[in-house]
């Protein structure tokens, strides 16, 4: 007689083998020599990867990608982690309106957001441009980044930072020396949520990209409507080894950075 934490067990890896057995299947094709994807697959090549390399509107959509990623997270990292700061450590008027307008972006569908921020802007006769891709990623990455920090914020003592000012330190100097490392895990943990989001984000790009302007999934999606090409395995192969190594490497980074921090406290002790 099966238990019941074995059913839980079984159930848990049929749910995973049916969500990620596509993402498998499209690496596993993006290597098939063959033109058509099927099964069985006739031989190894990576003749679609070299396609793709030479595919210059590939090679363009990957750089805007990346741009917009870099820039999104910079700036939602930034403003995000300062609007954490004051919503944990100070008290303002309006201080509850404020943080569930922050978080607002979350809890509407992006479908939503993106036609009520295109409409708005068309209101004001703003064009398409890449800023108001750029403004429209970061409304929508930017909660995830203030609640990242919050956590963070509030388990951090205050009496910490006190006892630094009370030492002659000023708010700033307290603020960088002894705040900021200490919630450096959360701002690189928002930081990398913000740029994977955004680096995958479709619905509301498809929205606010002017013409001429593709990121990576509207290429895919534009090559997907025009014919399934053996190049779109390959790009997704790219796209899901890229947004799997690079949290990786981050706590690779991080991981290393520690070490050497409690290195250099122990000899200094």
């Amino acid at each position: 007689m099966m238990s019941g934490w074995s059913l839980i067990r079984i159930t848990t890896i049929l749910v995973y083998l049916f969500l990620f057995a596509p993402v498998a299947v499209v690496i596993l094709l993006a290597f098939n020599a063959n033109q058509f994807g099927s099964f069985p697959i006739e031989g190894f090549s990576t003749r679609w990867f070299e396609a793709l390399w030479n595919n210059d509107a590939i090679i363009r959509a990957f750089k805007t990608s990346l741009l917009l990623g870099a820039l999104t997270s910079s700036i939602s990292t930034t403003f995000g982690t300062l609007a954490a700061l004051a919503m944990v450590r100070y008290d303002f008027p309006g201080k509850r309106s404020i943080s569930t307008l922050l978080v607002a972006p979350i809890l509407i569908p992006e479908v939503v957001l993106a036609v009520a921020l295109l409409l708005f802007l068309q209101f004001l006769s703003m064009p398409k441009s890449f800023g108001l891709l750029l403004m429209g990623h970061v409304v929508f990455t930017l909660p995830f980044v203030v609640l990242v920090v919050q956590a963070r914020l509030v388990s951090i003592r205050r009496d910490v930072e006190e006892a630094a000012m009370s030492l002659g330190a000023t708010p700033i100097q307290t603020f960088f020396e002894i705040t900021l490392p200490l919630m450096m895990p959360a701002v690189m943990a928002g930081m990398l949520f913000s740029f994977t989001i955004s680096f995958d984000d479709i619905t509301g790009t498809l929205f606010w990209k002017p013409g001429g302007v593709e990121t990576v999934p509207t290429q895919i999606f534009a090559m997907l409507r025009n014919s399934i090409s053996p190049e779109i395995n390959a790009l997704g192969a790219v796209m899901v080894i890229f947004t799997i190594a690079l949290p990786l490497i981050a706590t690779a980074i991080a991981r290393i950075a520690s070490a050497r921090k409690i290195r250099a406290q122990k000899a200094a002790a």
